[in-house]
């Protein structure tokens, strides 16, 4: 089949990587508002061309994916969908979904639209960023899927299953929820504690020469674009203050023991939190 993908970078254009990797797109079209990513993409070799007319790239496509920060998808998401026909498809890849199905609840071409969130990424961003097999064996989160045709569903399921990723079905607010739990927390304390050690620690070489292995998986996400992740942040915004107040009682509490000198009382709510290990090996 045909596929449109309208953002370059680390998701689209591992995507089209995989679509390819596994015979799963014939040709592949790319829309790309910077040019620069464009050209990278096209040399790249993560699409075969791209197309700077919007409309004309979703109306040459079976699957449209779009794949570009959550503010612009507010706005692309119902354009692609005025430009969508009866036969087609169309996914989004974004991390937030009560807002963004919200905008196109009334849509006539609304059941054409499957809302997905591949949960899968790295710190990077841009074309360059794009890696192959970034989805394999992942979890794909199908939302609402109530509300998308049947064909549409199917079509969606059978892809993203072929390259291979797990299916998890939530509703959008099920799904802001979680996400603001197990990732988006993640990443607002990996800035938190960059900031934290850019603040104390003024030797950039100290900070080079002393980061183990612990520090620098725990700060990786704070490599991550602003640009991505702070329309995550808004849209998602009471789920994501609900989890940080909480994380902030918790190392409120570590502190407080530490401050008491209660060794007793970190040692057993450390080994409370071990208890991680059983979800995640």
């Amino acid at each position: 089949m045909t596929v449109t993908i309208i953002g370059l970078g680390l998701i689209g254009g591992s995507l089209a990587l995989s679509l390819r990797q596994h015979g799963l797109a014939a040709h592949l079209i790319g829309v790309e508002q910077s040019a620069e990513h464009a050209r990278r993409a096209l040399e790249l070799g993560l699409v075969d061309e791209v197309e700077t007319d919007l409309s004309a790239a979703v109306r040459r496509a079976d699957l449209v994916v779009v794949a570009v920060p959550m503010d612009a998808m507010l706005t692309v998401l119902p354009q692609v969908l005025d430009a969508t026909g009866p036969q087609q498809t169309v996914i989004d890849v974004g991390s937030t979904k009560v807002t963004l199905l919200a905008a196109v609840a009334g849509h006539p071409r609304r059941g054409r639209f499957v809302a997905t969130h591949p949960m899968a990424g790295t710190e990077y961003s841009g074309p360059e960023a794009a890696v192959l097999g970034l989805y394999e064996g992942k979890t794909v989160v199908l939302c609402d899927t109530g509300h998308s045709d049947a064909d549409a569903l199917q079509l969606v399921e059978k892809l993203f299953r072929a390259l291979p990723m797990r299916l998890l079905y939530l509703d959008a607010q099920a799904h802001d929820l979680h996400t603001a739990y197990v990732s988006h927390i993640s990443h607002i304390t990996s800035f938190a504690l960059a900031l934290t050690v850019l603040e104390k620690e003024k030797e950039e070489q100290r900070i080079f020469d002393l980061a183990g292995g612990g520090f620098a998986s725990t700060v990786r996400l704070a490599k991550s674009s602003a640009a991505m992740w702070v329309p995550i942040f808004r849209q998602n915004r009471p789920n994501v203050l609900d989890v940080l107040d909480e994380h902030l009682h918790q190392l409120q509490h570590l502190r407080d023991l530490l401050a008491q000198e209660d060794y007793a009382g970190l040692t057993d709510q450390i080994h409370q939190a071990n208890h991680i290990r059983k979800t995640i090996p």
